[in-house]
């Protein structure tokens, strides 16, 4: 299975795919992509820059334009969602789904949910739907399917907060939480305390913990740190970069400092995670 849709007047583009093609533009597109992917009938295994990531059944990973994501060909078990800014912008609609920066994390390591059965059985009756409009060609198919698009994003972010450690938490809390992603996306390479998000978003430290404590059990500065090592084992991984300049790319005055910081936050050296990988 392998549908297609494209508004040839600014080539926003919507795929649904199964994988069980061997076309890697097929699969997942050419070009910047949003992928949302579902391991609807088994687990299944998946690289996303450039580490192993186990989606088990009825989990559902959300990963931007950034991520890089390869999936062997043929793969059985998953379908994905796939679409570019063109189609759907989700920072410029934010205001529609409310889901940039809590479904969707920029370049950070995507998010990934569990359905429940009752979850499972409303994803497949809207996976049904999608199916019926990719096979109705007709001058309203466009919009029909930017809805049931709405619709999935809409319903995911839903579930997002269902996990969070305060279920109850006010949209104001959420927003503010949003918003630290977002700009921890933005700033991570110069900014690497949690009072400098705090002075952007005129909130004290202190209130930021407060959020981030009843949304789920990472801190602030957790958020930071993991968002720093992330990129480093990205260019660890895909460039050729040296540990200084990798150091001075992540804004560590000196190499050490920076081997430091990589080895209490992982356990292991830069050089070592190099040549492991």
């Amino acid at each position: 299975m392998n549908f297609k849709y494209t508004k040839f007047t600014d080539q926003g583009s919507l795929f649904l795919t199964d994988f069980n093609c061997a076309s890697f533009d097929k699969r997942l597109g050419e070009g910047d992509f949003y992928k949302i992917v579902w391991a609807k009938d088994k687990d299944i295994l998946i690289r996303v820059d450039g580490y192993s990531v186990d989606l088990k059944k009825n989990q559902v990973l959300f990963c931007t334009p950034y991520n890089k994501i390869y999936l062997e060909p043929y793969l059985k078990g998953a379908i994905s969602y796939i679409f570019n800014r063109e189609f759907y912008c989700i920072r410029d609609h934010d205001h529609e789904v409310s889901c940039n920066g809590l479904l969707f994390l920029g370049t950070s390591e995507p998010i990934k949910i569990d359905l429940t059965e009752k979850e499972r059985k409303s994803y497949e009756l809207l996976f049904m739907f999608f199916e019926e409009e990719f096979e109705t060609k007709d001058q309203i198919q466009g919009e029909m399917l930017l809805v049931l698009l709405k619709r999935l994003l809409i319903k995911s972010v839903r579930l997002v907060k269902r996990t969070m450690v305060d279920t109850e938490l006010s949209q104001t809390k959420i927003d503010i939480v949003r918003q630290f992603n977002l700009l921890v996306d933005e700033h991570f390479k110069e900014k690497h305390k949690v009072s400098d998000y705090a002075e952007l978003l005129n909130k004290s430290p202190k209130t930021l913990a407060n959020a981030f404590a009843k949304y789920n059990d990472k801190s602030p500065l957790q958020i930071i740190n993991e968002r720093v090592i992330l990129e480093a084992k990205r260019l660890l991984s895909f460039s050729e970069k040296s540990s200084k300049e990798i150091a001075n790319n992540l804004g560590f005055l000196e190499a050490s400092h920076f081997s430091k910081f990589y080895k209490n936050q992982t356990g292991e050296s830069p050089t070592s995670y190099r040549k492991r990988e």
